[in-house]
């Protein structure tokens, strides 16, 4: 079952997209409960995503038990607000007031909680799980590793010198100002990455012409720096930044659907073991 919904945040509303599990869990402590999986959409994107990638991300997980929720960041999609008047802190506050909701809406397992994110939207998605514990799990989906650079580097550097210059500057529709950009060269993921203490799956595309496929390697070398929390890795041939041919899509989900079920065997085992 899916269903539309608004969330409410502040004066403004998120427009928000919720899969139901069609399978019932039954394994481990939270036997009932459903793991939950938060997808954060990129740079001016939706909760639909290029080719509908979020839409058949979810029915997929929904199909596997999760409970999924796609969303849009104000001024996206058919939420509210202006997207170029927020900043990377109101994206993360965004997140984490859509978290709250979907912890709220049915019998979510609190140690399965995962945030998926592609693109600017992993660096959201990052930054969130370092600011708020209940998030056990990332997937980085083509992550934005230096988001200042990596932005201006999509709209062309033109778009930024008129925000500056003239406080804002249309690129595909969108107003960006220079509350957008700035805030864009306050965060450094990469750093902020060895904050995280749970897993982390990164997958990326070797033909991504948006941002490099070596981010993969750089998030993978850091995640592995810390003491707790395991980090795997995925490179696939020839994927572009949204990963749209048949192929390399099926990869991107056969490969987020097992290292999610892995988790949750391994979470199971442990509890039995400790039992």
């Amino acid at each position: 079952m899916e269903r539309q919904i608004i969330i409410p945040y502040g004066q403004e509303s998120l427009a928000a997209s919720i899969h139901y599990p069609t399978t019932a869990n039954q394994e481990g402590r939270c036997k009932g409960r459903s793991p939950l999986v938060v997808i954060c959409h990129g740079f001016v994107g939706s909760r639909i995503g290029v080719d509908r990638l979020f839409v058949n991300t979810a029915r997929e997980l929904a199909a596997k038990g999760y409970l999924a929720v796609r969303f849009d960041y104000l001024g996206c999609g058919e939420s509210t607000g202006t997207y170029g008047d927020e900043g990377v802190d109101s994206m993360i506050a965004q997140t984490r007031a859509v978290l709250d909701y979907a912890l709220g809406i049915g019998d979510i397992d609190p140690t399965r909680v995962t945030l998926l994110g592609h693109s600017l939207g992993g660096m959201i998605a990052l930054l969130t799980a370092v600011r708020d514990r209940r998030v056990k799990n990332l997937v980085l989906w083509a992550a934005v590793g230096y988001p200042f650079g990596d932005i201006v580097k999509i709209t062309g550097r033109q778009v930024y010198d008129q925000a500056i210059g003239q406080g804002s500057a249309d690129y595909l529709g969108y107003e960006l100002t220079p509350v957008f950009f700035n805030s864009l060269g306050n965060f450094q993921p990469l750093q902020e990455a060895l904050k995280f203490s749970g897993d982390v799956l990164v997958i990326h595309g070797t033909s991504d012409d948006d941002i490099p496929a070596d981010y993969a390697f750089l998030y993978q070398k850091v995640f592995w720096m810390r003491s707790e929390g395991s980090c795997d890795k995925e490179i696939i041939f020839q994927a572009n930044h949204t990963f749209s041919s048949g192929e390399s899509r099926k990869q991107l989900l056969q490969t987020t659907l097992s290292w999610l079920g892995r988790l949750q065997t391994t979470q199971s085992d442990w509890q039995h073991w400790m039992i």
